[in-house]
């Protein structure tokens, strides 16, 4: 078996685990994958959620992994982008034509993801990166508009 091959149907196994119930921790997907004959570390874990693009959400009171598919496209400015943002983003501050976003550690890819879904027009993309968003914007007089924007959603 091809080294690819491995990782493949370890990314899916771990796909799977996600989608048929609440996974709350990487110990609890190194359990699963151990019981079905996968031996990994916990940086190989946290670099496969990464691939596959997992985020932490809130479902019933916890906060468990879930896929990019699984989670619901907030509306731009709405009640789900302003969730969001109150729960995950600890400030926004802007740098020439970045906005720069600070989240709790492991919790970027969340507030990427819905900033991507929203589909800002001023918003030409993200890069995420373990606690820090940078927003590129089109240009540099949106730049602190933006970040005004995006840091009254905090609120």
């Amino acid at each position: 078996m091809r080294m690819t091959d491995s990782r493949d149907q370890r990314l899916r196994a771990i796909a799977d685990l996600i989608r048929t119930r609440p996974v709350a921790s990487q110990d609890e997907i190194a359990e699963a994958l151990a019981a079905l004959g996968f031996t990994v570390t916990q940086a190989t874990i946290s670099r496969d959620l990464e691939q596959l693009g997992a985020a932490k959400v809130r479902r019933a009171g916890l906060l468990v992994y879930a896929l990019p598919e699984e989670i619901s496209p907030p509306a731009s400015d709405g009640p789900q982008m302003q969730t969001v943002f109150r729960d995950w983003v600890r400030s926004v501050d802007f740098a020439g034509n970045l906005v720069v976003i600070k989240t709790p550690p492991g919790s970027a890819h969340l507030v990427g993801v819905a900033l991507d879904r929203a589909e800002l027009p001023e918003v030409a993309g993200t890069i995420c990166g373990d606690d820090t968003i940078f927003v590129a914007v089109r240009d540099v007089v949106s730049a602190p508009s933006l970040a005004q924007r995006l840091q009254r959603m905090r609120i």
